[in-house]
C-alpha cells in the first residue's frame, strides 16, 4: 500500500489562506477587538485538532474554518457565532471542556457550544423521532438561535465534503439532512441552504435520479438563462434605472424540480 506523504508546510499554507478568506468574509460586521477574539479561537481549534483529520485525509481544521466562513459569509453571523463556529468541535472530540471555554471566551460562547453539543448527542439516542417532532426538540434545546444556525453551517459543510464517507453513512446523513435539517433551515428563512441541503441529500440517496435531472437541466441551461434574459432586460429598461430594485432569480433546483416531476408525471425537461 502507498504510503501517504503530507506536505505539511504546504498545509499550514494553505490554512492560513483559508483563515485569511474568513477574515475577509466577516470584514463588514468586526467591531474593535473582534479580530483579536477570532485570532484567538482559530489558535485554539488549531491547537485542539491538531491531529485529527477528516476522512478525505485533510487537516480536520478545513472544517472549522469552513463552518465559520458559512456562517459569516451565507448566513450573515456575527463575531460570537464565527467563534462558536471555529470551536464547534472541540468540546465534544477534544479534551478541552465547557469551563475551559468559559475561562477563555465568556459565559455566552460556552452557553452556545454547550448547545451546539447537546444537539450532536440527540442524534446518537432519538432517531427514531418523528421528524417534526425532532425539529421541536432541537429548538427547544437552543436557548439561543445561532446554535440552530451554527449547527446548518456545519451540516452544511459535511454535506458538501461527504464523498470520502462510507455509503452506509452518507445515507444516514442524506436522511437526516432532507427530513430534518433542510426543514428547519426553510423555517429560518434561509431558503438558498434549504435547496442544497435538499440537493446534496439526493445526490446521495437518488444518485441515478440526481445525475439524470442534473444533466438535462444542464442541456437546457443556455435556452433558459436566454429566456430569463428576454424577460427581464425589457423590465429593467421599463424602471430605466429608478423604480424598486430588481434580483435575480435562479431556476428550480434539482431536488424540488425532482418533486415537482413526482407530483406532475409526464413533464418535459
Amino acid at each position: 500500500m502507498k504510503e501517504l506523504v503530507i506536505d505539511l508546510e504546504a498545509e499550514k499554507n494553505e490554512i492560513l489562506k483559508r483563515y485569511g478568506a474568513l477574515l475577509r468574509a466577516c470584514r463588514s460586521t468586526l467591531q474593535k477587538g473582534d479580530k483579536k477574539l477570532i485570532r484567538r479561537a482559530f489558535e485554539v481549534a488549531l491547537e485542539s485538532h491538531k491531529d485529527m483529520r477528516r476522512k478525505s485525509g485533510e487537516p480536520y481544521i478545513y472544517h472549522p474554518i469552513a463552518v465559520a466562513q458559512i456562517a459569516a459569509a451565507e448566513i450573515g453571523l456575527g463575531t460570537t457565532s464565527i467563534v462558536c463556529a471555529l470551536l464547534h468541535d472541540v468540546v465534544e472530540d477534544t479534551n478541552m471542556t465547557l469551563d475551559d471555554i468559559e475561562r477563555e471566551f465568556g459565559k455566552k460562547v460556552a452557553m452556545i457550544i454547550d448547545g451546539l453539543t447537546k444537539i450532536s448527542g440527540v442524534f446518537d439516542t432519538n432517531s427514531s423521532l418523528q421528524a417534526e417532532n425532532f425539529r421541536k426538540m432541537l429548538l427547544t434545546l437552543a436557548d439561543d438561535v445561532r446554535v440552530i444556525l451554527i449547527k446548518l453551517a456545519d451540516r452544511l459543510h459535511n454535506m458538501r465534503t461527504m464523498e470520502f464517507m462510507p455509503r452506509d453513512k452518507q445515507l444516514k446523513l442524506s436522511s437526516e439532512t432532507v427530513y430534518l435539517y433542510a426543514p428547519l433551515a426553510h423555517r429560518l428563512g434561509l431558503y438558498a441552504i434549504k435547496s442544497e441541503l435538499e440537493d446534496l441529500s439526493m445526490k446521495y440517496m437518488e444518485r441515478e435520479t440526481y445525475q439524470f435531472i442534473k444533466n438535462k437541466l444542464n442541456e437546457k441551461k443556455t435556452e433558459r438563462e436566454k429566456f430569463i434574459r428576454d424577460f427581464i432586460d425589457p423590465v429593467k429598461k421599463s424602471f430605466g434605472g429608478a423604480g424598486p430594485r430588481c434580483r435575480y432569480i435562479r431556476p428550480a433546483e434539482i431536488y424540488s424540480f425532482y418533486m415537482e416531476q413526482d407530483e406532475e408525471k409526464g413533464r418535459s425537461f
